[in-house]
C-alpha cells in the first residue's frame, strides 16, 4: 500500500508541567520537574501526530525506538512543548527529529522510529498473545 507521507512533515505538542508530570509522581526519579518518561510522551505525541491524520483509514503508526537525551529540568506550573519532524521513510518505518523545550530553554532532543500498522491486525495479534 502506498502512503501519502512526506520528509518534513511536523507537529508540535504543548502542556503545562503540573505535579502529575513529575519525575517523582511518575516514579522515575525523587524531584518535582517535568519526568523524562512524560517528555518523551510528548515526543512521541508530536511524532504521530505529524503523520497518523495523514494515513487511511484502518492505519496508525506505533513506536518502535527511541534516542533521546533530557538535557534541562522544568518546573511544575512552566510550558513544555515538544516538536516532531519526519526527516526519513523507508518504508513503513519513519524516523523523526525530536526536540522539546521550555519557556526558557531545549530541554531534550533526539531520534524516535515510527511503524505503520494495520490496526485490526495488530490488535488481533496483541489480543491473541500468550492464548
Amino acid at each position: 500500500m502506498e502512503f501519502n507521507l512526506q520528509t518534513g512533515m511536523k507537529a508540535e505538542v504543548e502542556i503545562t508541567v503540573e505535579m502529575k508530570d513529575t519525575a517523582l509522581a511518575f516514579g522515575s526519579g525523587g524531584v518535582k520537574v517535568l519526568g523524562t518518561p512524560i517528555m518523551i510522551g510528548l515526543m512521541e505525541n508530536a511524532s504521530l501526530k505529524a503523520v497518523d491524520p495523514h494515513l487511511p483509514e484502518g492505519f496508525a503508526t506505533v513506536g518502535i525506538d527511541l534516542d533521546v537525551k533530557h538535557i534541562a529540568s522544568t518546573p511544575i506550573g512552566m510550558k513544555a512543548y515538544a516538536k516532531a519532524e519526519l526527516i526519513k521513510i523507508e518504508g513503513k518505518k519513519l524516523l523523526f527529529k525530536v526536540e522539546a523545550f521550555d519557556e526558557m530553554e531545549k530541554i531534550g532532543e533526539g531520534l524516535h522510529n515510527r511503524y505503520i500498522i494495520e490496526l485490526e491486525k495488530f490488535i488481533k495479534k496483541s489480543e491473541n498473545k500468550g492464548k
